[in-house]
């Protein structure tokens, strides 16, 4: 299975009001196993940002100028999303904006929904902890994410903390970072993987290889760090 989570940072809070997209941020998870492979696009809004949202995550108007428009991005940002499940944290935020930038395109494409199916990382923790706070920062700590530096918040960032936040929620943490690779140059907008070569040796049966004293030690104490207490003898 691809999925691609996404985030995205703006001029504002409402598209509404006429607040566009100025960064957005993609990674690719396929078989819950984080490849690499991403995508971060600068956007110039043609409008000013609203000094709150540059308080969080320190786009200036400068930088924003000299970015490319959303037309001249969109098509490399479609083929990279096109069919994938789409994994966004309070989704109804990202989608309205995405869609707000897809209609003024000179040649419309289908709407964000049309495209990919859309997961909401917010409704899944309202579900799992109802009467908490279930923020991306709250998630992080309740799940021991590193949350890495975020003195700004950007796309890009954000998107790499809900992919291990997301794999935490859903059965455990399975990401693979590359942190060296030529993709994660600010800016630049990879290849996607050859999926059929991720997938051969599913059929396979598996090899059952029992924890070690260490690990068991080791899982233990990932118990107690999530406040989950555990019987004696117990792994």
């Amino acid at each position: 299975m691809r999925q691609v989570v996404l985030d995205t940072e703006t001029t504002g809070l409402d598209w509404r009001r006429g607040h566009r997209v100025i960064e957005i941020g993609c990674i690719e998870v396929v078989n819950r196993r984080v490849t690499g492979e991403q995508f971060q696009a600068h956007v110039n809004p043609h409008r000013e940002v609203d000094p709150e949202a540059y308080a969080v995550h320190g786009l200036s108007n400068e930088f924003l100028r000299d970015q490319p428009d959303f037309s001249e991005i969109a098509q490399a940002w479609f083929a990279f999303v096109q069919g994938a499940e789409l994994v966004i944290h309070n989704a109804e935020f990202d989608v309205g904006f995405l869609n707000a930038e897809i209609k003024l395109l000179p040649d419309p494409s289908k709407l964000l929904q049309d495209m990919c199916e859309i997961h909401d990382t917010l409704d899944l923790a309202r579900r799992l902890h109802p009467g908490q706070r279930n923020s991306l920062d709250a998630l992080s700590r309740r799940y021991g994410v590193d949350g890495r530096d975020r003195t700004h918040h950007g796309a890009l960032l954000d998107a790499q903390i809900l992919a291990d936040v997301y794999l935490a929620m859903t059965g455990g943490q399975t990401t693979l970072h590359f942190e060296g690779s030529a993709s994660a140059r600010r800016g630049t907008t990879p290849t996607g993987p050859n999926i059929g070569e991720q997938t051969h040796s599913m059929a396979r049966s598996p090899l059952v290889v029992p924890a070690n004293e260490n690990e068991l030690l080791a899982h233990r104490d990932w118990l107690r760090r999530l406040g989950i207490e555990t019987l004696e003898g117990e792994s």
